[in-house]
């Protein structure tokens, strides 16, 4: 990769990957009102492009326009001027939940149907469709990488809040929930997103990042209040209670998160790049707890 471009560098993952780079790439805003202005200007010849910017998943916003407009109409206006100025590549963040909001009994894999339940993983299947489209009719390569939870020092939204709720000392209803969610850490996404920037066979190909061990809601919630040096204190409430509580109160989706599994399956990524995920449970909740202990005034 003689030359990078990256847009996203301030987000969660954009930081890490920037700092995973050998040398410093060059970044491209794609949130102001200028950014067409900013991309006529950008590198692209011979470039490798990591498109991370997103309007990203919120329970709070439905404006599904704005969720098309940011996350597929600028993807595909970013690779129509990436293969017009020569650019080498493109590697898409996306997202598992293209696939759906749960696994059905067994790991999504990159060939299962897509399954989108919500204006994001929408706008993000439509920005990777785009992206197949372009791909197809020009010179540029379009790898793109489905993500799910990504844990690490920093890590912002669902993770935040779960680890405040973990930092309270009030008993936790998730004793009885037997669940598998699937998890990268930030380190090891930045790692497999190198990969596909760099690695021949990487073209064209779709690939799942994901920990071969997927974890449950207890096993999450007892590692954070491990690392936090807090007790467990978990106790058992059936996960349908849960759920028909939180929809009551308008948090249902939230809480299908915390009950329901979405799990994936990164073989055909280790097999095809030889990546393998090796940042753990136990390690990305010792390192997010450090960040918040540090945090605190």
């Amino acid at each position: 990769m003689q030359r990078v471009l990256l847009t996203g560098a301030g987000g969660f993952v954009g930081r890490a990957l920037a700092a995973a780079l050998p040398a410093p790439p060059d970044v491209l805003a794609m949130a102001p009102h200028d950014w067409e202005e900013r991309l006529a200007r950008a590198p692209l010849e011979g470039a490798t492009v990591f498109h991370l910017a997103a309007r990203v998943h919120d329970a709070r916003e439905r404006d599904a326009a704005a969720f098309r407009r940011d996350n597929a109409g600028k993807t595909r206006r970013l690779a129509e001027e990436a293969a017009r100025r020569g650019a080498r590549r493109l590697v898409f963040m996306s997202t598992i939940k293209v696939h759906g909001e749960e696994s059905p009994g067994r790991p999504f894999t990159a060939g299962d149907a897509p399954d989108p339940r919500d204006a994001y993983a929408r706008s993000k299947l439509e920005a990777e469709q785009a992206l197949r489209e372009v791909a197809a009719a020009t010179r540029l390569q379009v790898v793109t990488v489905r993500s799910p939870l990504v844990l690490g020092a920093g890590a912002r939204s669902n993770v935040a809040s779960l680890i405040a709720l973990a930092d309270s000392p009030w008993p936790l209803p998730f004793a009885a929930i037997a669940n598998r969610r699937s998890f990268v850490h930030v380190g090891d996404l930045a790692r497999l997103l190198l990969a596909c920037g760099d690695a021949p066979q990487a073209a064209g190909a779709t690939f799942i990042a994901a920990h071969r061990v997927a974890m449950s809601t207890p096993s999450l919630v007892r590692a954070l209040r491990s690392a936090l040096g807090r007790p467990a204190r978990l106790f058992e409430c059936p996960a349908r209670v849960l759920e028909a509580a939180a929809s009551a109160a308008g948090q249902g989706e939230r809480m299908r998160r915390l009950t329901r599994s979405l799990e994936a399956d990164a073989a055909a990524t280790e097999a095809t790049l030889g990546w393998t995920a090796t940042i753990d449970l136990a390690a990305a909740a010792s390192e997010m707890a450090r960040a918040r202990r540090g945090a605190r005034p």
